[in-house]
């Protein structure tokens, strides 16, 4: 029995001397020397091995170092988890933790049925480390008394027309749901009837009264917990002066909770019992979190201990304390185990030698898991109910075989399982549960999983099939809740072990990458899934493999293997090629995206899909006319494609053939008038022509649809510099930085803008990270040489003009700023060249004209 140490730290109260005659004293010191019990060194042992939980013991420890009065001081630790991560090992850890810190330590679990039994229980355990609670003890003997002399008195009351339920009568009989806790309390909420439980209540009391003749020991018997804390919150009083803490643990919470939950709750936070001590800890577990309503405002002194599987960290180093190190045996414990604690010990402690001495320990962990329900038929429906890796009332309907008037109360408690997570509507299993369960169904009834597979098959794929309607291939793909379906249905014919299934889910999978990245993801796991799920080898290994290549090189890697590895036909193989050139253009690699896009148009002419996406890599490339070229094909092939017809007319904008951009994009708006990308390139194509006010109308337009289109902001910020509305271009500015804070174009927008304002400096700043963004910018270095010369920086101003005039020969603007900052540096020569290379570029512009006059006059002067 562990010692019980009398050099503690002081907490309100003085340390117990060794040789002082309490309760304790000499005794704790003549138990101290005796042998250790077996029990004691069995525990000494497991608790050397513990492994893991090094945080949550940790935190607990430190708890224990820290003064009650102190705000970081935690009165309440709640460890919650599914069955098997542990939660019982920890508790008994932290007991031991409390007690080398010398405090007086009491265990409650489900062997306790009642208030009165806790309180029992905790006496007890007291009573084993010296501390004798004896008035409550006498009182917990007379509660006894009368409790048994009341079932003598309920089981001879006067029949009555309107009987008690059979659960109305247990809750009286209980003592937890007494007059003064109706309508009901911890188990039986919402199990009885609050008028008639209130009625028959009322005949117990008139028959204890009658029995007893003292109204003291008819509260104790209905009210019991009312009638016995104070005497308890008395009794821990007396000893936790002389004790540095008390920590009081309650296990199984999901068994002991029902009737302690509330109890505590008032024990803690109200005065109803008397004053609890400060120095006391409590510390529950069980398989589910604090109930919100009860305990939510209470953050301030609760600490939650969420437990979940071991890591593999975890794992391995059980395993290796076990003397388990060959690698192939642990990776066989960690995929059979999902690393739960209490299979991963059961497995170790084994000590396999090779992976074929590694026994499935699935139906040690179902049994576990359903520990606490008894009924055949509601453990055949948990069992079965995990094969769908999701599922709702309908999922349950196709799954569960029993009379419809008993579905929806079977779905109802399957809901409150404490291994099921039933937010959002629907059910989902926690996986370190889920997938034991399936091994043993899978072991025990190879052919019931496989009915069970295709029944579900067959259920999502006439879902689908209702849902579909007259919609195209593309269109379907794009709908979330038919892809959804799909997936389940591939899922499970997968598990059931279809032939077909594998050749067709990869088929699928092309389509899922053309969805977009994260359905990609959806489709390689439920193949990895359904590998694992079903022990299906061609499935797992695709399943991981398309994984892999998704993280380490996304779509455009996992269509090359499948393009390398699978068995597609011409037409999926080249939408394949099409969707891997489209990845491989937005990640950046032009020349790469268009052999795929060739590759594509080779296998198949008629894929619209491949000419639009080699349309925009030459669009990337600045070769606008082979862009349109292929984007005319596109539209030819798909001529119902809004989008086609409004980038076909943003490449003629590009391509300054302002008329032909008009109306293709009056086109793409027909067709899709919430498309906001050819509402503001029609925008920006008025603003070319110098129509302003239609130009503002579709950028505003656009922006409707699109409040957060940086685009469209920063084109409307054009509009208004050609309005002369300063204070407008710089909020659309701010508003599109704010949006998109990494554009180098629009940094260079909004540095031009605060230049023309006379802010040179702060124009500078976003020069500078335009150039950062994008160091080949000329725009930018133009710009930036421009402010520099304005703040009286020109030799910095030229050096930036240079730059930009070397990475655009043919920048007029550029080579004329050049020329005016040479003649503020006195070389009219130099400007005059400048100036003239200006005049070539843009004949026409009177602004160049003109400076090119003043450098004549210049040189001039200077002859």
């Amino acid at each position: 029995m562990a010692e019980f140490s009398p050099a503690v730290a002081r907490v309100g109260a003085c340390p117990l001397r060794q040789n002082e005659e309490s309760g304790f004293g000499g005794k704790g010191v003549r138990m101290a020397q005796a042998r250790p019990s077996m029990q004691e060194l069995i525990g000494r042992r497991r608790r050397a091995g513990f492994v893991g939980r090094s945080d949550e013991r940790a935190a607990f420890r430190a708890n224990l170092d820290v003064l009650p009065e102190d705000e970081r001081h935690r009165f309440l630790f709640h460890v919650h988890g599914n069955a098997g991560v542990g939660k019982t090992f920890l508790v008994r850890e932290l007991e031991q933790i409390a007690r080398e810190r010398g405090a007086l330590t009491a265990y409650v679990d489900e062997g306790a049925g009642s208030v009165p039994e806790a309180m029992a229980s905790i006496s007890r355990e007291f009573r084993r480390q010296g501390r004798e609670f004896r008035k409550l003890e006498k009182a917990l003997v007379m509660y006894r008394e009368r409790r048994h002399e009341a079932e003598v008195v309920m089981a001879g009351l006067e029949p009555e027309p309107e009987r008690p339920s059979a659960v109305t009568a247990t809750a009286v009989r209980a003592g937890l749901a007494g007059l003064s806790m109706l309508p009901g309390a911890g188990p039986f909420v919402g199990a009885v009837d609050p008028a008639q439980l209130s009625q028959y209540a009322e005949r117990v009391r008139r028959g204890l009264s009658a029995r007893f003749g003292n109204q003291d020991d008819v509260q104790l018997v209905l009210s019991p917990e009312r009638e016995l804390t104070p005497g308890l919150l008395d009794e821990l009083a007396t000893v936790a002066a002389s004790v540095p803490w008390i920590v009081l643990f309650f296990d199984t919470y999901e068994r002991t909770g029902p009737f302690v939950d509330s109890w505590l709750q008032e024990l803690m936070t109200t005065d109803r019992h008397g004053a609890l001590p400060a120095n006391v800890v409590v510390v529950t577990a069980g398989q589910r979190p604090f109930d919100a309503a009860r305990w939510g405002g209470f953050a301030d002194f609760v600490t939650h201990v969420p437990l979940g599987p071991f890591t593999e960290a975890e794992a391995r180093g059980l395993l290796a304390d076990r003397g388990v190190r060959d690698e192939s045996v642990v990776a066989e414990v960690l995929r059979l185990t999902g690393g739960l604690p209490v299979l991963v010990s059961t497995l170790a402690e084994a000590r396999p030698a090779d992976p074929g001495d590694v026994g499935d320990p699935s139906a040690d962990a179902v049994e576990r898991f359903l520990k606490w329900e008894r009924d055949p038929v509601r453990r055949g429906v948990a069992l079965a109910c995990a094969v769908p890796r999701r599922l709702d009332a309908d999922v349950f309907r196709a799954v569960v075989d029993c009379e419809e008037s008993g579905l929806d109360a079977l779905y109802g408690w399957l809901r409150g399982l404490p291994f099921v997570d039933g937010r959002g509507g629907g059910v989902r299993y926690h996986d370190v549960v889920r997938a034991p369960m399936l091994r043993l169904q899978r072991a025990r009834s190879p052919r019931g999983w496989g009915e069970l597979q295709r029944r579900l098959a067959g259920a999502f794929g006439q879902w689908r099939g209702e849902h579909e309607g007259a919609r195209d291939t593309e269109q379907l793909w794009a709908d979330e809740e038919w892809r959804e379906l799909r997936l389940a249905e591939s899922y499970h014919r997968l598990c059931a072990g279809d032939r077909e299934a594998v050749p067709e889910v990869l088929r699928e999978f092309v389509h899922a990458c053309a969805a977009g990245d994260a359905t990609a993801q959806r489709w390689a796991r439920a193949l990895a899934d359904a590998g694992e799920d079903a022990d299906a080898e061609s499935a797992a290994r695709w399943g991981s493999e398309l994984t892999q290549a998704l993280g380490n090189g996304g779509v455009a890697a996992a269509l090359g293997l499948l393009l390398h590895r699978a068995a597609l036909d011409e037409p999926d193989r080249a939408l394949a090629h099409a969707v891997r050139g489209a990845a491989l253009r937005r990640g950046g690699a032009y020349t790469e995206a268009l052999t795929a896009f060739a590759s594509a148009i080779a296998l198949d002419p008629g894929l619209a899909r491949a000419y639009r996406g080699r349309a925009l890599a030459h669009g990337e490339l600045g070769d606008y006319q082979s862009a349109l070229a292929d984007m005319e094909q596109a539209v030819a092939l798909a001529p119902d494609d809004p989008w086609s017809h409004a980038v076909r007319g943003e490449y003629h904008r590009m391509l300054r053939d302002h008329d032909e951009a008009i109306r293709h994009l009056d086109e793409a708006i027909r067709l899709d008038p919430a498309g906001d990308f050819a509402w503001a390139s029609r925008g920006a194509t008025h603003l070319a022509r110098g129509e302003l006010d239609s130009a503002l109308d579709d950028l505003n337009q656009a922006l409707e649809l699109n409040p957060a289109y940086a685009w469209a902001l920063a084109r409307r910020a054009r509009v208004w510099r050609a309005r002369a509305e300063p204070a407008r271009q710089l909020a659309d500015l701010d508003r599109a930085l704010a949006l998109q804070p990494d554009w180098a174009w629009g940094r260079c927008e909004r540095g031009d803008a605060l230049r023309v304002a006379g802010r040179d400096e702060e124009a500078l700043a976003d020069y500078d990270r335009a150039l950062a963004l994008d160091p080949e910018y000329a725009s930018a270095y133009a710009s930036r040489g421009v402010s520099l010369a304005n703040l009286g920086r020109h030799r910095e101003g030229l050096a930036d003009l240079d730059r930009a005039v070397r990475l655009r020969p043919e920048y007029p603007w550029a080579e004329c700023r050049r020329g005016i900052v040479l003649l503020e540096l006195g070389s009219p020569d130099a400007a005059l060249a400048a100036l003239g290379r200006a005049r070539s570029l843009s004949p026409h512009d009177e602004w160049i004209l003109e400076w090119h006059g003043r450098a004549l006059a210049a040189v001039s002067d200077q002859q």
